[in-house]
């Protein structure tokens, strides 16, 4: 009987350091999920980077522009003169009527007017050339911007052209329609964008 408490004393310290092992296997386990669940909280609130609202990319390129939008803004907006009662024009809107074009056109005038030989032709055209696009100023803009490129490819279209071409309506057509593609693949070029939708003469004369 008297050996039983040694026995006790023995056993005691195997038990103590059993339970030190589970404390020292717990503590890093209640670390680790403290730091996943600290993670996890951060990023849903947006705290780290590539969190759940990442912010949208802005978009500065050229913007199709509704016609109802160009109207309100030749007018004033909703409010401006002209509408509702008081207004400047009797408070009476003229009639939309139908079909037509869904955007507005945005109109521009090339400065001086383009002279160039015929292809195999004593004759030499002369034309003014506006253009139309039914994009915001954007793109107005980069045919300013890139003006002497562009009228470099006018007038090398223009040499193009046979006398058949420029004696006919449908011949001075299709040489609108060249000289949209020829504006369109510069700006595609130089902005990576064109945007012109239709090439308008204001004068004609060959000689």
């Amino acid at each position: 009987m008297a050996d039983k408490p040694a026995e006790d004393d023995a056993a005691a310290p195997k038990k103590k350091g059993k339970g030190k092992l589970i404390i020292m296997i717990v503590a890093p386990l209640a670390l680790l999920g403290g730091g996943v669940g600290a993670g996890m909280y951060a990023a849903n609130a947006g705290l780290l980077g590539g969190g759940g609202h990442t912010p949208e990319k802005e978009d500065h390129g050229p913007k199709l522009v509704p016609k109802e939008e160009q109207k309100r803004a030749a007018a004033g907006g909703e409010g401006g003169e002209g509408h509702g009662e008081g207004g400047g024009g009797g408070g009476e809107r003229p009639p939309s009527g139908e079909g037509g074009d869904k955007y507005a056109s945005n109109y521009y005038e090339m400065e001086k007017e383009f002279t160039s030989n015929l292809s195999d032709s004593m004759h030499f055209v002369q034309v003014g050339i506006a253009v139309s696009t039914p994009y915001d100023d954007t793109v107005i803009e980069n045919v300013k911007t890139n003006d002497i490129a562009v009228r470099s490819a006018i007038l090398m279209t223009l040499s193009d052209t046979t006398e058949d071409q420029v004696f006919s309506s449908e011949g001075k057509q299709k040489m609108a329609k060249r000289l949209t593609a020829a504006i369109n693949a510069v700006l595609k070029q130089k902005e990576g964008f064109g945007g012109i939708s239709n090439v308008y003469f204001t004068s004609f004369v060959v000689q």
